[in-house]
């Protein structure tokens, strides 16, 4: 669900070419190109495997699917900070969407412990 919830304004903005998403992701490249593609790929998993949860018949199946889409996540949020630089608003000490990113990561690493405990 926390996938959902911050792809969903994240991808509108990126999409939209806002003023703000410029400050944060840089102009439009072909790189924030493939990062929009990436983005709405997990948005759209994310949307696909949330209602599996609540099915008995796909809820084991889809807390593995989650555990390796946010396996995938975590590895490239906690890369994220020596990959970025740039788009550092004033007053932060990094970039917003890099600050996300970790924070998204511990939260999937918490997730998937909880998966695996109980696996």
């Amino acid at each position: 669900a926390i996938n959902v919830l911050v792809l969903v304004p994240v991808c509108y903005g990126l999409y939209s070419d806002g003023e703000r998403m410029k400050a944060v992701y840089g102009a439009e490249t072909p790189a924030r190109g493939i990062l929009k593609a990436m983005y709405t790929s997990i948005l759209v998993v994310s949307l696909a495997l949330l209602p599996c949860i609540f099915i008995e018949e796909t809820r084991d199946g889809a807390r593995w699917m989650s555990t390796a889409l946010f396996v995938v996540q975590i590895v490239y949020k906690f890369l994220t900070p020596a990959t970025t630089t740039g788009g550092v608003p004033p007053g932060l000490p990094l970039n917003p969407a890099v600050l996300s990113n970790l924070a998204i990561a511990l939260f999937h690493c918490i997730t998937v412990g909880i998966f695996l405990a109980n696996a």
